[in-house]
């Protein structure tokens, strides 16, 4: 039987090519993913080391919280150790360059670090030296590339207050192997210039040469723990390689999506092959083959199948690793790549999903295989698949199940549940159980929907296309799990579309309704303040109808410490509009009161109606909670009177201005007016709400754009799928293509039946999965907020159908080819 069987793929491997590259495919898409994380993991790791081997000991505080700082008394009592023959304290900080267009760069500060200049300096100079005085500096490589500075310029840095300073350019050093630096850009100070600028008075970590390791853990203390050089670089390099985990896990959840619509094309595709092997099943029976070696046979194919498959696909993978690890590296150049590594661990897993998915996909086609009578030798079975398909009691009992199981949970998640992560939860585990239900309900609706997809072409394409129809319905199981292979692809992209959609539209509706203003003038840090005479300056321009300024400031209410805030009297119900939940706006401005946003107002003691004890600069002071408002409204968290919070802290300056324009004032004049305002404060930024929407907008656009293209691999699979049923099926009806050709049928029209008929089972596919995917897009949007906006992107899902039609068409190019060229007379003869 093993000797049968191998004959058996020697003779049909053509046929079972297509599902060999489907495996490929979801293999290629796994294995590329642990190449490129590996192998990015393992230049995070050699770089970092490489780092680290410059230092004998570091001290870095304990605790994992960011906000740890190791203090300036550890600082002198290591300096101080005998041995020790030089130390660094790594001081961090903001620090703004100022561009040569005279304001702060970029949408945040940038990094002001302390830049060692002796044996300790662990970054890499590309070009001069390190500082060495207060009136130097070294700048980002990448940043001063970006901003047009070199060494021997002079430029302008803010401190932390936004004061100015001079300073010359000594060097440009690469920053790389600092994650802080890397994203935000960066300024290199000598240490005591470093304190000076930022304000920080405490360390980051504190790098050591020489002295003894007992004698430094016993100077820092329990609230710090001390690091060989390579113990460091292990450290350093774990808490970067956070970074590829989080790359690996939302990669691998697409490449599962793949592996699920590989499954369901090579289940379709051994089901056919099942079908179309019943005569030579059935001899194999009749000179005695048992049962379980009929299904060791079809188990044995399948599992050479898989592992032909998933070695491709993992020489297929270290290509798309290589390849993304070119992308990274044109990127982001910071940390050094090494050759694409590809693991025993990968290898061993890309050949275990591979070989395991195809075997278990063909477990049902095999099982089916040892019913096959040996009389079925004896007799010319009708066509696989054909004749009339009854859903059956079992999968109709189980496709209303979870039909109305699935549509219950939606229900109940996004109407019934409160808002948010749960909820979202519970619509997509829904979305889960009702793709199961259209999955067993798939064959009865494949008549009726290919009726539907297959109006137009029928009427249009004359005998051929009424003929592709009639085709697409006569094997409704076939056609079933051939189009809810694209039905997962395109669902996905419809579901990702719609949220996507809905979300632009909220932001968009509650930035128009709730703070319709033109501008924003805020710091880059956003703790930072803004000057009151640039509040003052804004509102002395005739082009503006109103300035609205925010404050917030840290206290500590009921021991614990939050922030209050304020919003100019004036503004609030008419610029600002929160929309209320509970109380009033009116109860809001009273004396002694506050209104809390919802997530506040969930705290124990924070609800409508509570009293909170805020410590002030007069004392602690009872302050009652009056209102509750929504989120949206450009404000948060606690927000008082503004009498009441000027009594509470005194004269504090503004955190954001919120600018408003006169409407007979054209855009292009207010924002000219309010620049030319804020120009002599650089680390003013102006944001325009049509650049804040734009940036939005940007954003979202760009993660449905990735989030496509991960999803276009399953639905190349799922083409695939096509083109696999349609070279089996030319291969089963070659008799019948023939007969068509000697009745008057051209090639042409054979060619365009199949097309047609390939594009008949993409439209079903494809609008099967943009019913589901706005379907639960609607319910996904609705159980993210109370105030979320559903949108339809009419254009984007009519698109995808478009789309996947065509693609079926140029999936059926080879199998239409092959069956025009089919000589008639061999065809006839065909058995």
């Amino acid at each position: 039987m093993l000797r049968t069987t191998l004959a058996g793929l020697r003779a049909h491997k053509l046929r079972l090519l297509l599902t060999a590259v489907a495996i490929t495919l979801g293999v290629g898409f796994i294995s590329g993913t642990f190449v490129l994380t590996d192998t990015m993991n393992e230049g995070v790791a050699k770089t970092f080391a490489r780092s680290a081997d410059k230092v004998d000991f570091a001290v870095l505080p304990s605790s994992p919280d960011p906000d740890e700082r190791i203090s300036a008394d550890t600082f002198r009592k290591i300096s101080a150790l005998p041995g020790v023959t030089d130390v660094h304290g790594v001081v961090k900080g903001d620090a703004a360059l100022v561009g040569k267009d005279g304001k702060a760069v970029g949408d945040f500060p940038t990094v002001g670090i302390s830049v060692p200049s002796g044996s300790l300096l662990r970054y890499d100079v590309d070009k001069g030296r390190p500082p060495s005085g207060a009136g130097e500096t070294v700048l980002d490589g990448a940043l001063a590339k970006r901003e047009g500075f070199t060494v021997g310029d002079t430029v302008t840095i803010l401190d932390g207050n936004d004061r100015p300073h001079r300073f010359s350019v000594v060097g440009l050093i690469d920053f790389g192997i600092d994650q802080e630096a890397k994203f935000f850009g960066a300024v290199g100070f000598d240490t005591p210039t470093t304190i000076t600028m930022t304000g920080e008075r405490t360390y980051r970590e504190i790098d050591i040469a020489g002295g003894d390791r007992r004698a430094i853990e016993a100077a820092a203390g329990p609230a710090d723990r001390v690091y060989t050089g390579t113990e460091l670089g292990a450290e350093l390099a774990k808490s970067a390689g956070a970074d590829t985990e989080i790359i690996r896990t939302g990669l691998l959840i697409f490449g599962l999506v793949a592996m699920l619509v590989s499954a369901l094309v090579i289940y379709n595709t051994f089901a056919i092959l099942i079908a179309q092997r019943m005569r030579e099943t059935a001899l194999l029976r009749c000179v005695g083959a048992t049962r379980r070696q009929v299904f060791g046979g079809v188990v044995a194919e399948s599992a050479a199948v898989g592992l032909a498959g998933s070695l491709l696909g993992l020489a297929a993978g270290a290509g798309l690793g290589t390849a993304a690890l070119a992308g990274v590296t044109r990127l982001d150049a910071a940390v050094q790549v090494t050759a694409p590594s590809l693991s025993a661990r990968t290898v061993v897993l890309g050949l275990a999903v591979g070989v395991v998915v195809t075997v278990l996909s063909a477990l049902l086609p095999a099982r089916a295989a040892t019913r096959v009578a040996p009389v079925a030798a004896l007799r010319s079975e009708l066509e696989p698949g054909g004749g009339r398909f009854r859903l059956g009691r079992a999968r109709t009992v189980i496709a209303v199940l979870l039909g109305t199981a699935g549509l219950a949970i939606g229900a109940f998640g996004s109407l019934g549940m409160e808002k948010g992560q749960a909820a979202m939860y519970s619509v997509a585990l829904a979305g889960t159980v009702f793709f199961l239900a259209v999955i067993a309900a798939m064959p009865a609706l494949v008549r009726p929907l290919a009726r539907l997809a297959g109006a137009v072409p029928a009427r249009l394409g004359g005998v051929p296309g009424r003929l592709a129809v009639a085709n697409a319905q006569r094997a409704p199981r076939r056609t079933a799990t051939t189009t809810i292979a694209l039905t997962v692809g395109v669902g996905l992209m419809s579901l990702f579309a719609v949220v996507a959609a809905s979300g632009k539209a909220t932001a968009a509706h509650q930035l128009a309704e709730q703070f319709p203003v033109e501008f924003q003038i805020r710091t880059q840090n956003l703790d930072g303040r803004v000057p009151p005479s640039l509040a003052a300056a804004v509102r002395e321009r005739p082009e503006i109808a109103a300035v609205v300024e925010t404050r917030r400031q840290d206290a500590r209410v009921g021991g614990e410490k939050e922030e209050l805030g304020t919003v100019t009297p004036s503004a609030l119900g008419t610029i600002v509009n929160p929309e209320m939940k509970a109380g009033s706006l009116a109860a809001a401005r009273e004396p002694g009161t506050a209104m809390v946003d919802e997530g506040t107002a969930a705290q124990p003691g924070r609800g409508l109606g509570d009293t909170i004890q805020v410590e002030t600069s007069r004392g602690t002071v009872p302050v009652k909670i009056t209102a509750v408002y929504g989120g949206g409204a450009q404000i948060s968290g606690i927000i008082v009177p503004e009498a009441d919070f000027t009594g509470y802290f005194g004269a504090v300056d503004p955190s954001n201005l919120f600018v408003k324009a006169r409407d007979d004032v054209p855009a292009s004049a207010a924002r000219g007016a309010v620049e030319d305002a804020a120009k002599p404060y650089p680390a003013a930024k102006v944001v325009s709400a049509a650049e804040f929407e734009e940036t939005m907008t940007r954003a979202i656009d760009t993660i449905l754009m990735i989030f496509a293209g991960l999803l276009g691999l399953a639905i190349v699979i799922a083409l695939f799928g096509i083109a696999n049923t349609l070279t089996l099926s030319v291969v089963e009806r070659t008799r019948e293509s023939a007969l068509l050709r000697a009745l008057g049928l051209t090639r042409r029209g054979l060619r365009r039946m199949l097309s047609v008929e390939a594009l008949v089972m993409a439209v079903i596919g494809a609008v099967t999965g943009v019913v589901l995917g706005i379907a639960f897009g609607w319910a996904a949007t609705n159980a993210m907020a109370d105030d979320s906006r559903f949108a339809l992107p009419y254009l984007q899902v009519t698109g995808y159908v478009l789309l996947a039609g065509a693609a079926g068409m140029a999936a059926a190019v080879l199998p239409a080819r092959r069956a025009a060229r089919t000589s008639i007379v061999e065809a006839l003869a065909h058995d």
